[in-house]
């Protein structure tokens, strides 16, 4: 491009951003080789606020002129790659105001997608933004992608981290990406943008848009964020933390985000301090698209004080003039928090970012640890399952064959497909016969890489040097230096001191006990392929009522004292605190018919507990205490299968009532409430014995 072109680009910008805006010398670096016309592929990381969108935009702006003068590209709109639904209308928005007309295909426009194509076959559309999960899908994959492909003008894969299984936030259909760039014209240029990106993921990134040999352009900028000043804020327990936020959230700047690990978190801290009079909302995976949008909009619009949220809320969220984000537990690496906090202070001088760490952090991310990519020996019974099948076969008729919870094995067919193992076609998935390996050592790497981001992010909380600098070095920010604001470097700490009475109320809160749990209503698909006569409802002579449990394990009140009580495996009396819990919760229960009698489950791994918690409800409350159900002679605890399908095959026999029922209810107790097939096939054996109702009460509910 001759030099006058970067007056050309820089004017775009200001119709995008505004009088006055300028490149940055990295934004220019990467418009003027995206659009030198030799396909080149760059990859551009740069902290969030940088102006990445700007580059595509104005590259497509002058990628499209040049098409409509003659040129050899840029005949075809650029297609973006976009991970949520969030960002790809911020995305449009942008691009409308600098004259880019974009427009997009997912999930929750299907009705427009004649009329997009209809448009682009038109040469009305500038920008195209699809979502990942697109490029799964078999209609689409094989009908639009060679279409698409033949016709890009550009590429663009934002938030390109997902791509690589060494980030924070990899998405197996980012794989997909692959296989598109593959079947891209040489001269088609392609961009890939990150704001969380250390070196190991920027090499895995780079690496896989090269293509003939040709070395990927890498931008990697200063990671410094001029406004955000961090802090770390230590408490004893979850009431002080609760009290906190009650007590300090109204002295933070703006509005902002809290954020949580769990969704139960989120929902019962958004509850709570809803009660106190805040204005917020909760946002998970849990809310609904039209909710969703809403609680960005009030937010957006200062509405709310804050959106009490998971990592749902993350990438794509786009409020320039944030004032805080509070993290109530920590991510469980430094690179994820980074990208996390980046929301705030885009365009404030002074954002206060604070974190305060919890005693059950670590345990949550054992437990997301544990959804990882499944053992060799998960992966070759489905191949051979699928290789069996002969033909297509549903996720929901493979999990009957394979001991995987759903999203579990979805991941992992997603994989699968992008490695050529199989194939998503219509009906299913399938087998291809193409030979397959295990790469156990890759695996073991990436587990030990998120072992060690966990031992970081504990370093981060106890460091006494500049928090800022901490962050980016983990992000391998060659540039990185003390900040001068963090806590560590003024020596200014966020003040802890709590009012007793906000403790006490805190605390008060997070004691009350009880959740209410959904009876299964249906039988898991597939039961008659396994040998099981069961499908559609269950009757209604044969199911349980809905429950009660004190808590979930997930929960920041009695959460942690169940996962201490349960933890260890051991076989204890249930603790007068838990027990008084417990009665609380029965004494709330709104019956519609009181039981007359109590049964155990009859825990292999906890009798003690589990028949002492059964005895002692019965005698307090006057009901008849039947016993615990019997078991198979020689029975012994088994490893819980994953699916429902496979777990309801593994229990459904497994209980005998060898007691007389009573006409009349029953209450059921049990420990923990995991899958719910066990206390559905418990319930049924107690209503064919007679049972007019079982109520199923569990201490904890898992998740």
């Amino acid at each position: 491009m001759e030099s006058a072109s970067r007056d050309e680009a820089e004017a775009l910008l200001r119709a995008l951003a505004g009088d006055g805006a300028r490149l940055r010398d990295d934004q220019w670096r990467a418009i003027e080789a995206l659009c030198d016309g030799s396909g080149r592929r760059v990859l551009l990381v740069q902290r969030t606020g940088f102006g990445k969108s700007a580059v595509y935009f104005v590259a497509t702006a002058l990628l499209r002129r040049r098409g409509a003068a003659g040129g050899a590209t840029g005949a075809g709109p650029t297609v973006i790659v976009s991970p949520l639904l969030a960002l790809m209308r911020n995305q449009i928005e942008a691009a409308e105001r600098a004259g880019v007309r974009a427009r997009t295909i997912n999930s929750a426009n299907p009705e427009e997608w004649d009329e997009v194509t209809e448009a682009i076959a038109a040469d009305r559309v500038d920008v195209l933004l699809i979502s990942p999960e697109r490029l799964n899908s078999p209609a689409f994959r094989d009908h639009w992608l060679p279409k698409l492909a033949a016709g890009c003008g550009m590429l663009v894969v934002d938030e390109a981290h997902c791509i690589s299984d060494w980030g924070h936030d990899f998405r197996p259909d980012y794989r997909r990406i692959a296989t598109f760039i593959d079947a891209l014209p040489g001269s088609v240029p392609v961009l890939a943008t990150t704001a969380t990106a250390n070196a190991r993921v920027s090499e895995d990134v780079a690496e896989q848009l090269e293509h003939a040999g040709a070395e990927t352009l890498v931008l990697r900028g200063s990671l410094d964020r001029e406004s955000l000043r961090l802090s770390v804020v230590d408490l004893p327990d979850n009431a002080h933390r609760m009290a906190w936020l009650d007590q300090r959230l109204a002295e933070l700047p703006g509005s902002g985000i809290v954020y949580t690990l769990t969704v139960a978190a989120a929902e019962e801290v958004a509850e709570y301090l809803t009660g106190r009079g805040y204005a917020v909302a909760s946002y998970t995976g849990r809310t609904d698209n039209a909710e969703r949008l809403a609680r960005e909009e009030a937010l957006l619009g200062n509405e709310l004080k804050a959106l009490v949220a998971t990592s749902a809320l993350g990438m794509g969220f786009d409020k320039p003039d944030l004032g805080f984000v509070v993290h109530l537990g920590a991510p469980s690496s430094p690179v994820a928090y980074y990208q996390q906090i980046g929301r705030a202070g885009r365009a404030r001088e002074r954002a206060e970012v604070i974190l305060l760490p919890g005693r059950e952090d670590r345990a949550v991310w054992e437990y997301f640890g544990s959804l990882s990519f499944p053992a060799e020996g998960a992966v070759r019974r489905t191949l051979e399952v699928l290789a069996e099948a002969g033909g297509p076969m549903s996720t929901a008729a493979l999990e009957t064959r394979v001991d995987l919870r759903r999203t579990r094995l979805e991941m992992m067919l997603k994989v699968l497909d992008v490695d050529g193992a199989v194939r998503r076609v219509k009906g299913g998935w399938e087998a291809t016969g193409r030979p397959w390996r295990y790469d156990a050592d890759r695996y073991a790497k990436v587990a030990a890489t998120r072992e060690h981001e966990q031992r970081r992010m504990l370093a981060y909380q106890a460091t006494g040097d500049c928090r800022l600098a901490f962050l980016r070095t983990e992000l391998d920010d060659p540039g990185s230096e003390r900040c001068g604001r963090c806590d560590n470097c003024t020596g200014e700490r966020v003040e802890s001191a709590l009012a007793e009475e906000v403790v006490g109320e805190a605390a008060a809160a997070l004691s009350r006990p009880g959740v209410v749990f959904g009876a299964k209503r249906m039988w898991p698909t597939g039961l008659p392929a396994i040998g099981i006569d069961l499908k559609g409802r269950i009757p209604a002579g044969e199911g349980a009522e809905d429950g009660r449990a004190l808590a979930r394990l997930s929960d920041i009140g009695w959460g942690g004292p169940l996962r201490r009580l349960l933890a260890d495996g051991a076989d204890r009396e249930v603790p007068e605190d838990v027990f008084g819990a417990v009665v609380r919760v029965l004494a709330a229960w709104e019956w519609s018919e009181r039981p007359s009698a109590v049964v155990s489950m009859g825990s292999l791994t906890r009798p003690r507990l589990v028949d002492g918690l059964a005895e002692r409800l019965a005698a307090l409350g006057r009901m008849d205490y039947l016993g615990a159900l019997g078991r198979p002679p020689g029975a012994a605890p088994e490893p819980r299968r994953a699916n429902s399908a496979q777990r309801l095959r593994q229990v459904l026999e497994r209980f005998t009532v060898d007691f007389a029922v009573p006409e009349g209810s029953v209450l059921l107790v049990d420990d923990v409430r995991d899958s719910g097939w066990s206390l559905t096939a418990a319930a049924r054996r107690l209503r064919l014995a007679g049972a007019t109702a079982v109520y199923p009460m569990v201490l904890a509910l898992q998740g």
